[in-house]
């Protein structure tokens, strides 16, 4: 049985707890930290796009397209769907010469509360432009072009554009994607099951890609270089991703995929970390984020206040009172990795 990481209290009484599992490695696949099984394989759903956005930046598209940093860091997103997100998506497929319904994946309300809100009131209907993978999708579509693989069916497993990432996942990863087993992810395209441990090296060559060819080094640049500037675009409103990365990065980048999964690569120290929650409780995983950073002492007094509502969120009712707290459980108190 996986480690309890994450308590949530009710007072002073813990009312709930998330079990999970850790995996923080170097380039060489050498463990750090390793907390609970790590070799069970797991979807790790949105927190590869860093992966997946290589092949794009490699493909000739950005130069062609006239694309730029704000393109490559929404091809990385788990987007809000605001307006900034949905308004560079639709300028992105007017450069490709496509329209919104060439997108594979599914109109979807916007992330963000508030502007999914905003949408209903002006009597408007999302679009797939609104779906918060859109970016990622976008960067695959110009890979179709660039390529002249052709975008029709784009999402699907066998498609040739997605056979280019799995090779960026096995080089990477150091794992075989023919031999894994996937399913489609919910905005519609492939997600391989790795184990914890394999996903986390794939971070940590992202850290320090300087052992793989000169073209991915120059694209896992490309991508640390374009987050760093536009974390906005990555997440939005109100998410530890943009969050973290406008506090941290290039020092620390970082990526959520469903069902309480988290990546981040640590560049400076050549380090990839990997995080999975047993019930897949989205909020909590950034408290076990919260805690694998104090951890390796990347980050100090000043940025655990600013991210304080992330790495240890209080709870309130529906007064807007503080009634408990989320906090990193006591399997935390001997983790050094200073």
């Amino acid at each position: 049985m996986n480690p309890i990481l994450v308590e949530r209290l009710r007072g002073t009484l813990v009312e709930s707890c998330h079990r999970g599992s850790v995996s923080v490695v170097n380039a060489a696949g050498q463990a750090l930290l390793t907390l609970g099984d790590v070799q069970q394989p797991i979807f790790p759903r949105s927190s590869i796009k860093f992966l997946q956005a290589l092949n794009f930046v490699s493909s000739g598209a950005l130069e062609h397209y006239s694309l730029d940093n704000q393109h490559i860091a929404l091809s990385c997103a788990s987007h809000n769907g605001e307006p900034v997100h949905v308004d560079l998506v639709n300028d992105w497929l007017s450069r490709l010469n496509l329209d919104v319904e060439n997108l594979e994946c599914g109109a979807e309300l916007p992330m963000h509360r508030a502007t999914a809100f905003d949408l209903k009131c002006e009597g408007r209907t999302p679009t797939r432009a609104h779906h918060n993978c859109s970016g990622k999708h976008m960067g695959m579509m110009s890979t179709c072009c660039e390529k002249e693989l052709g975008v029709e069916n784009y999402r699907l497993y066998e498609h040739q554009v997605q056979q280019r990432s799995f090779e960026v996942l096995d080089r990477f990863c150091s794992v075989k994607t023919s031999q894994l087993s996937w399913g489609y992810d919910g905005c519609g395209i492939p997600t391989l099951a790795m184990p914890l441990a394999s996903m986390a090296l794939g971070m940590a060559r992202f850290a320090d890609p300087s052992a793989l060819s000169t073209q991915d080094q120059d694209s896992v640049a490309k991508v640390v270089a374009a987050v760093t500037e536009h974390p906005y675009l990555v997440a939005g409103k109100e998410r530890l991703c943009t969050a973290l990365m406008e506090q941290l990065a290039p020092k620390v980048v970082a990526k959520i995929g469903a069902e309480g999964v988290y990546a981040a690569s640590i560049p400076e120290r050549g380090l990839g970390i990997a995080i999975k929650l047993d019930d897949g409780h989205m909020s909590s995983v950034n408290v076990v984020l919260g805690a694998v950073l104090s951890a390796l002492g990347e980050i100090d007094d000043a940025d655990q206040e600013a991210l304080k509502r992330y790495f240890s969120p209080s709870i309130k009712n529906s007064r807007g009172d503080v009634v408990g707290a989320v906090r990193a459980s006591s399997e935390w108190a001997s983790v050094n990795l200073k």
